[in-house]
């Protein structure tokens, strides 16, 4: 119990302090309300969970530990956030073309999802933190990376929300300026595949 409360404590200064994640969420919820950055939280959590069957399975090791896996993943993540960001500055631009249709909440929920598998720190993360608070004498290994796992997830979904209701209430102030919303989600994408692609891999 003492493992996991030093745990719990460690997982809140790490999900409290903004990050990647909190940004594409936050950009969502400013370019298309509430709804759309909760979507979008609840897809980046939904990754969450497979990084943590990926440990559990000890996937998250091979990976790590193979520099061919680890770019893959890496590369394709970096290519998403590139073609979202291309996508975003793009769209509307045609003179006689209406606003932009709003995304669908499945679609989004689903972007999130994979924005999340394709991240290369999450599954760094997995494997710096985590074997941190696992003792072989506790019992299970893959149990305690389910429950430790699970313990970060649902607080960083308490975190996630947080970002996608203030930044929706941004967002509902700026509706107005399509355009600049438009140019602000898509530069956000374009920087976190910059981010991705600068990401180092740890040995």
């Amino acid at each position: 119990m003492s493992t996991f409360l030093i745990f719990v404590v460690a997982s809140l200064a790490l999900v409290m302090v903004p990050g990647p994640n909190h940004l594409y969420i936050a950009t969502r919820a400013i370019a298309q309300g509430r709804a759309a950055g909760m979507a979008s939280a609840f897809g980046v959590e939904t990754g969450t969970l497979v990084h943590i069957a990926a440990a559990a399975a000890g996937l998250s090791y091979v990976v790590a530990r193979s520099a061919a896996l680890f770019n893959v993943i890496k590369w394709a993540g970096v290519a998403y956030l590139v073609y979202l960001g291309i996508r975003t500055l793009t769209r509307g631009q045609e003179p006689t073309a209406r606003e932009a249709a709003p995304q669908p909440l499945r679609a989004i929920f689903l972007e999130g999802l994979v924005v999340n598998v394709l991240n290369p720190k999450v599954i760094l993360f997995f494997l710096a933190l985590l074997p941190q608070f696992v003792h072989l004498e506790a019992g299970s290994v893959p149990l305690q990376i389910a429950i430790l796992g699970g313990t970060l997830l649902l607080l960083g979904l308490v975190c996630d929300l947080i970002y996608a209701v203030g930044a929706g209430a941004l967002g509902t102030r700026l509706r107005g300026r399509s355009s600049l919303l438009r140019n602000f989600s898509g530069i956000v994408y374009l920087g976190l595949g910059v981010a991705t692609a600068l990401a180092g891999r740890s040995t």
